[in-house]
């Protein structure tokens, strides 16, 4: 958790009318209230959960994203931001309405959308006209057409405008936007959605809700599909003897490929790609227009985790003692995020626990929540993490583990093997120091 200065709260006389009522206060909510407001927008974030406005309210904040805090401090100082957990009263004057709501997949892949729907429904009977409903969220196509029709009020305008936001970078990539995808068929409604990214219109693209919706799939689609495929050619790697690091570096020098998405690593994972991909190979199959490299990318990204785990139990296996101890570095999913939903490091211990036993695992990670499904021992640091380790592993690139030395892994561990998903030690280095480093395309 973030516990930096206390936000005030700004007393109900002195607040200005609330032109944009944000619903929701996670990760796209609460960075896109926080930057609207910070654009000269006045906004109000409103969420149902008491005790995560209650937690803002008093400066910490549910979620860790850098640079956040510090940016919603100043708007609520300067009366831009406020937060509450009324949604009715607030939507009565609200001019827009973002909607930043959760998607979570079904058992089938598709998206639920019973959380947006049932906030349209409540807040649509106090809609003044011309209100216009932004959406978010990453949903199914037509989305907008649905909210649109559960509208009594024909004048309320709805638009779709997908967040492009990375955790651990969000108040950057909102700030400072690739693109700023706006769907409408009005050019009206879309030219006043427009005019709350002020400074930002040289970044907006303009076309079709639908198109706005599947623009966020196939963004989404592409990038994992790219990760699949360079953690593919790890493996290949591995097999004919190439280092795939330096094979991802002559790729990346081809301007058609670039390098962005193009580091091996776990495997992808998060709040999105997981979700996403799902939700676009199913509703591709639906459809009957079935996108056979996206289930690929899926079975690949699968087929790569469960062969870190297999390469795990086989290293654990070679160890003599009784109970061999198993250091992990990092939960969270990514550096600079606290989030560790569908994180690959907890996909693949889970998948090391059903192929061992009578391990110990200790994990250290600077800021990732916990977790209760696995039964692991949270160490408080790195060093305290691989003290007497037989085996280490390594998932999540944060600048303190990347930075750590070998003579402290080999001051400390009681074996000399570094499984390293993430490449961020030198083979050579650690060699000097009698450790082993392992990574998938290097060996």
């Amino acid at each position: 958790m973030n516990t930096e200065p206390n936000v005030p709260e700004i007393p109900q006389s002195t607040r200005p009318s609330n032109a944009v009522l944000v619903v929701g206060a996670g990760y796209v909510g609460l960075t896109t209230a926080v930057c609207l407001a910070s654009l000269g927008n006045f906004v109000v974030c409103v969420d149902n959960d008491k005790s995560k406005i209650s937690s803002i309210l008093s400066g910490v904040l549910p979620i860790y994203e850098p640079g956040l805090l510090d940016l919603l401090n100043t708007t609520v100082n300067e009366h831009k931001l406020s937060f509450s957990t009324d949604l009715i009263e607030h939507s009565k004057s609200a001019e827009y309405v973002f909607l930043c709501l959760p998607t979570p997949a079904l058992e089938d892949g598709t998206s639920d959308l019973s959380y947006i729907f049932q906030v349209v429904d409540e807040i649509s009977p106090y809609l003044s006209d011309d209100v216009i409903i932004v959406n978010k969220s990453t949903v199914p196509l037509n989305t907008a057409s649905q909210i649109r029709k559960r509208q009594s009020n024909p004048s309320v305008g709805v638009v779709s405008n997908p967040e492009f936001l990375r955790e651990g970078s969000a108040v950057n990539d909102f700030l400072q936007p690739s693109r700023i995808v706006i769907g409408s068929d009005s050019p009206i409604i879309a030219q006043r959605v427009a005019n709350l990214y002020i400074g930002l219109q040289d970044r907006i693209y303009f076309t079709d809700p639908i198109s706005a919706e599947c623009i966020k799939y196939m963004s989404n689609g592409f990038l994992a599909m790219k990760i699949s495929f360079i953690n593919e050619a790890a493996r290949f790697c591995d097999a004919v003897g190439a280092d795939i690091i330096d094979v991802a570096g002559g790729l990346a020098l081809d301007p058609r490929i670039g390098s962005a998405f193009l580091n091996p690593g776990p495997g992808w994972g998060g709040s999105c790609f997981p979700k996403d991909t799902s939700a676009l190979a199913a509703t591709a199959r639906y459809m009957g227009s079935p996108m056979l490299l996206i289930e690929e990318s899926i079975r690949a990204n699968n087929s790569h985790q469960t062969d870190i785990a297999k390469l795990v139990v086989e290293l654990v296996n070679r160890i003599s003692e009784d109970h061999p101890k198993i250091a992990v570095l990092g939960l969270s999913f990514k550096a600079n995020t606290d989030d560790i939903r569908v994180s690959p490091a907890l996909k693949i211990l889970h998948l090391i626990a059903q192929r061992t036993h009578n391990i110990q695992i200790h994990s250290y990670d600077p800021m990732a929540k916990q977790d209760e499904t696995l039964d692991f021992v949270r160490s408080q640091s790195l060093e305290l993490a691989i003290d007497g380790a037989d085996i280490v592993v390594v998932f999540t690139e944060w600048d303190e583990i990347a930075e750590a030395s070998p003579q402290l892994f080999a001051e400390r561990m009681r074996g000399n093997t570094i499984v390293d998903t993430r490449y961020l030690y030198s083979k050579d280095q650690f060699q000097k120091f009698n450790l082993n480093v392992i990574s998938v395309g290097k060996n």
